[in-house]
């Protein structure tokens, strides 16, 4: 089946935060073959800002796909490309830690795949609300997911490490979750700069009531006001009417969701 282009509200912005001195982190946005992309450098470490930038310099090297699911293994072949690019990084520090969190958001032929590493986010707004698409690769994350913690118990606590990057270990644990694309679906990628300071309902209240382009800097501006204790990184898609009413087949390289 041909691919039918969709149309898409297309937002982003990156801030060094009013914290820290030097942004690691690095958004793609790449409408054209229809990917889009959040890295977080590893904060504490070295050359966080050259680890997220190798991602999206990789990812930004994807071609033009057939297909919806040659799409997605073209982005999984770039990130562990990206992780292997890390990896000698790290070799030429002396072995020092490099890495970073990665969400990344495909959406083709009525069809979306989110594939991340870390706990940077993509949320989907829809007509039944906000929904987190990916869950946090972290420590606390798995306490809450073993019953050793709730979530209103982990509000205040003072860190929580991830437990998956790109770049750190030889075979990078990518996690996948495909689903149907609706158009007026919109989706939010982010830094947990942005999730630290903003709740989702916010999210959902700005995403869903402004362009995307004036979402990103209105949550930015927010979470700036609120302290702004991380470098904060916002992409926002939504998905318009398809230039065609011609209905599409081809799903991504695995079973979509209900």
């Amino acid at each position: 089946m041909a691919h039918v282009p969709s149309l898409f509200d297309v937002g982003s912005v990156t801030h060094a935060g009013r914290v820290r001195a030097r942004n690691e982190d690095a958004c793609l946005v790449r409408t054209d073959v229809g990917l889009w992309a959040v890295a977080d450098g590893m904060g504490g470490h070295e050359a966080g800002d050259l680890a997220s930038r190798i991602v999206v310099e990789s990812l930004d090297s994807i071609g033009a796909p057939d297909s919806a699911a040659d799409l997605l293994a073209q982005c999984e072949a770039r990130l562990f490309s990206a992780n292997q690019q890390i990896l000698a990084l790290s070799h030429e520090r002396q072995g020092a830690i490099v890495g970073t969190t990665t969400a990344v958001l495909l959406v083709r032929d009525g069809h979306y795949a989110c594939i991340w590493a870390g706990d940077s986010r993509v949320y989907l707004i829809n007509r039944h609300g906000i929904t987190q698409v990916s869950h946090d690769h972290s420590e606390l994350e798995e306490l809450i997911a073993d019953g050793a913690l709730s979530r209103e118990e982990v509000q205040d606590w003072p860190s929580n490490a991830i437990t998956r990057a790109v770049g750190v270990v030889a075979d990078p644990e990518l996690e996948v979750v495909t689903g149907r694309a609706e158009p007026e679906d919109i989706f939010v990628i982010c830094s947990d700069g942005l999730t630290r300071h903003v709740r989702d309902d916010e999210i959902e209240q700005h995403a869903a009531t402004r362009l995307a382009q004036a979402a990103c800097d209105d949550m930015l501006a927010l979470a700036l006001d609120r302290g702004g204790l991380d470098n904060v990184t916002i992409v926002i898609v939504r998905l318009l009417a398809p230039r065609s009413s011609e209905p599409t087949r081809t799903p991504l390289d695995r079973e979509p969701r209900p």
